[in-house]
């Protein structure tokens, strides 16, 4: 855990490599002593030590970042990087961006997302549009599933616990001649919550069921081809709670929610030069189904039906100019297509197209200091053309014990294809824009087992697209529309800062803290709701762990989080009161190759609410077998 370097939930055994590679800054792998970008990374470690289910648990740990969940585990679940919608967070399964094109803002529900055969989180904050394009203005979270290894390992684990939940996760990965493979797959399912909050007088269970696959496959075909195939699948159904008649106040509903997603790679590699000169040519597929069904009458039936579907062909080349020199250039063209349906009617479809074209310098003019500059232009066939820039530097003076960085950077967000082509949509809408600052510093002592970080930021963004009445007689953009549309009419500013602290101060222990200070405003001329702070924005979170490992293999560990109170609403008048979670762990090795865990979840029972009226899980415990081999 560095902030300006690695979460909280990262914690680097005191005598590992100091060097940390990433992948997302760049889509190229970089040592991150030459990153000037803010990148926190959740490796395979933290993710066994803390035991952790679901992804989004990890990232609420991470500094900068909030969580938003409709109920307990499988409900809509929305990530906020430092105070920008959840929308504008670019998700990534192996580098394959996963943003449904059906949703209406385009985003991702990460609620489906469990750690399973997850090996490694890299979450870049910031906007970064020149590497990844349309969404990335809050940042990008990356997800690394289970990699190829040259020999043969096997990983697997069972548990079970509060409320009938039981999950079994297993992989396999090595080498066979010219074929390196990794093959996973996993279950999970509990009896779960009342979405609507038990304390509101929810009581009747909304239960949820998960299974889904991993895959990965590099074949040499000579010592410079190689041959890339992945893929990710997964398969949800979940109850849900809403708004049932006569009443339709929010309540106990027979609704239920069944997703699938499917996302796939395959590419081609070539070096030339030496190895000097690095090229890729690939083809990503999204696609996304969503279908929800009330089964409250005799018959059960359709209410909604969403399909999304990505098709992206991309090309990248790095090119190792001279020793500290590289350039790093790609174009991408990208088409998404959606329809839906309700209740068994014919709904909206749309289809959109962009092409886009980046480059990006990474220079070391001298020993401690890496300066990168990009640029990025994408072509719309809908809106047009937008080119986004960045600009980052780091520079350490003494072999980074002191690690100074700062970045400028802009980002865009196409309009959705509901946004542009749906009954309420509007085809004169422009892309969301930003431009981001943020600086900071890491200080280590003692030999590194102290650690400091503080980093400021601050982000402007402009033509935010919302939903505006269309009062009669309608004109203009209204006209056609039913009695709304969509419009690039919202200004939004978010700074604050995020501080963090890592204690080692012996090989066993590890002790780890951040807080971060977030003001999110909507700044919006002559609106309503100008200067108020943005729905589901915490002014203030603060995340502490403590772990320890006895030399006989018993492992101990505890968590805490605080985050403040935050509005369920733009015009500030429905407040969520905030809350402290504690859990503990433990973990002990049978052997070399078993291991069992267990842990309490939200030890104190708090009683809380992250979106309102919604429930959340309280105290819950939980135990396993891990097997490796």
């Amino acid at each position: 855990m560095a902030v300006l370097v690695a979460a909280p939930a990262f914690a680097q055994p005191a005598d590992a490599p100091a060097e940390i590679i990433v992948v997302t800054a760049n889509r190229e792998a970089q040592p991150l002593s030459r990153v000037g970008q803010t990148i926190t990374v959740i490796d395979r470690a933290q993710i066994i030590t803390a035991q952790k289910n679901v992804v989004s648990d990890f990232l609420r740990d991470v500094p900068g970042l909030t969580i938003a969940r409709n109920g307990g585990v499988g409900g809509v679940t929305t990530v906020f990087i430092r105070g920008a919608e959840s929308d504008q967070t670019a998700a990534l399964i192996d580098g394959v961006k996963i943003n449904d094109p059906s949703a209406p803002g385009g985003g991702f529900d990460f609620g489906n997302l469990l750690t399973g055969n997850i090996e490694r989180i890299e979450v870049l904050r910031g906007a970064s549009s020149v590497i990844w394009g349309s969404q990335a203005i809050g940042g990008v979270v990356n997800l690394i599933t289970e990699r190829p290894t040259e020999a043969l390992r096997v990983n697997a684990r069972a548990e079970g616990g509060y409320r009938g939940t039981a999950q079994v996760v297993g992989n396999v990965s090595g080498k066979f001649g010219p074929v390196s493979a990794s093959i996973g797959g996993g279950f999970f399912r509990t009896d779960g919550i009342s979405a609507f909050n038990a304390a509101r007088g929810g009581n009747e269970r909304d239960g949820y069921r998960n299974y889904g696959a991993n895959a990965q496959f590099k074949i040499a075909l000579t010592e410079t081809i190689s041959v890339d195939l992945r893929g990710y699948y997964s398969n949800a159904k979940s109850g849900i709670d809403g708004f049932a008649p006569p009443t339709y106040a929010f309540g106990d509903t027979q609704e239920i929610s069944r997703t699938r997603q499917l996302v796939g790679y395959g590419g081609i590699n070539a070096a030339f030069l030496d190895g000097r000169f690095r090229n890729r040519i690939g083809f990503a597929l999204t696609d996304s189904r969503a279908r929800f069904t009330d089964a409250s009458a005799a018959i059960p039936f359709e209410t909604f039906a969403g399909n999304g579907r990505n098709e992206r062909l991309e090309y990248q080349g790095v090119f190792d100019i001279a020793q500290g020199w590289q350039a790093n250039f790609g174009a991408e063209r990208e088409i998404s297509r959606y329809n839906t349906s309700s209740y068994g009617f014919p709904g909206d479809r749309g289809r959109a197209s962009i092409t886009s074209g980046y480059g990006q310098l990474v220079a070391t003019p001298l020993a401690g200091l890496t300066l990168t500059g990009g640029i990025r232009h994408d072509q719309h066939n809908r809106f047009g053309g937008a080119t986004s820039l960045a600009a980052s530097g780091v520079y350490s003076p003494n072999d980074g014990a002191t690690t100074f960085r700062a970045s400028y950077s802009e980002g865009f967000k196409a309009p959705t294809l509901y946004q542009l082509q749906s009954e309420y949509g509007n085809q004169l809408l422009r892309p969301e824009r930003s431009t981001g600052y943020d600086a900071g510093v890491t200080q280590t002592l003692l030999d590194r087992t102290i650690e400091a970080s503080a980093i400021w930021f601050h982000r402007d963004s402009k033509d935010l697209i919302n939903f505006i009445s269309c009062p009669l007689p309608r004109t203009g953009i209204c006209t056609g529309r039913p009695f709304g549309t969509y419009d690039n009419v919202a200004r939004a500013t978010a700074q604050g800062v995020e501080l963090s602290l890592v204690l080692r101060p012996v090989k066993a222990l590890t002790v780890r803290t951040n807080y971060s200070l977030i003001n999110a405003e909507n700044r919006t001329p002559e609106a309503a709701n100008f200067g108020k702070r943005l729905a589901r924005r915490p002014g203030q979170s603060v995340n502490a762990a403590i772990d320890y490992r006895w030399a006989f293999g018993l492992s101990v560990g505890a968590g805490v989080t605080h985050v403040a109170s935050t509005f369920d609403n733009a015009a500030n008048t429905a407040k969520v009161p905030g809350y402290v979670l504690a859990d503990i762990r433990a973990a002990f090795d049978i052997s070399d190759k078993i291991s069992l865990y267990g842990r309490i979840e939200n030890l104190f029972n708090e009683q809380y609410e992250t979106v309102l009226r919604y429930g959340t899980l309280g105290r819950a415990a939980y135990a396993g077998v891990r097997l490796r081999y």
